[in-house]
């Protein structure tokens, strides 16, 4: 089961009390992943939204046009952008579930001084820090080579699940959610974002 982290990122209380769930879907989220997610626990008082935010994640899960590794990739990448260590607690933690390489994961929160990614990847974690900058940076170059090498259909996958992200990871944040400690379950640690990059514009 995670434990709640206690670092200089998790100083956030959660701003609305966590809700009750329906015990059948509790105890399914203990069986999948160990805990109850805590965003799921905010949401709860609103069950509308809450239960359509998990049907939508689900269909989203069932995307296969792009590589599984660039949108869990891309998913951290948005998560360190935006400064939800939920999000990229949960992200890593699902990588290892998945059978990703954990190494080169553990990297995205610095994958710019890193030098574990290949040319795609680190395009695609370019890409992803692009669409999450408030305004977007995409450049037209950027998203034509993305399109040139992953193809229409992935490339269109690839924004919608960042666009996604940046909803949930948003949402995480302004509602006060912090790490729940998913990715201590990882054998590899998880790198700290660059105090230079944290949440910054382009």
């Amino acid at each position: 089961m995670p434990n709640k982290q206690t670092s200089k990122e998790d100083t956030m209380v959660i701003r609305v009390p966590k809700a009750e769930l329906p015990t059948e879907l509790s105890d399914s989220m203990i069986k999948q992943l160990g805990a109850v997610p805590e965003p799921v626990e905010a949401v709860w008082h609103s069950p509308e939204v809450a239960t359509s935010n998990l049907e939508f994640s689900a269909k989203v899960a069932e995307w296969d046009a792009a590589d599984a590794s660039l949108k869990s990739f891309a998913h951290m990448a948005v998560a360190a952008k935006v400064g939800c260590s939920w999000c990229l607690d949960i992200g890593y933690f699902q990588a290892q579930n998945q059978s990703l390489d954990l190494a080169k994961a553990s990297q995205v929160p610095r994958w710019r001084e890193s030098e574990v990614f290949t040319p795609l990847e680190r395009d695609v974690l370019e890409y992803a820090e692009a669409m999450t900058n408030t305004p977007l940076t995409v450049t037209d170059e950027l998203y034509a080579s993305l399109l040139d090498r992953l193809g229409p259909a992935a490339m269109v996958e690839l924004t919608a699940f960042i666009a996604f992200t940046n909803m949930a990871t948003r949402n995480n944040k302004a509602n006060g959610i912090e790490s729940q400690g998913f990715s201590d379950a990882c054998e590899i640690p998880l790198a700290a974002r660059p105090e230079s990059g944290v949440a910054s514009p382009a």
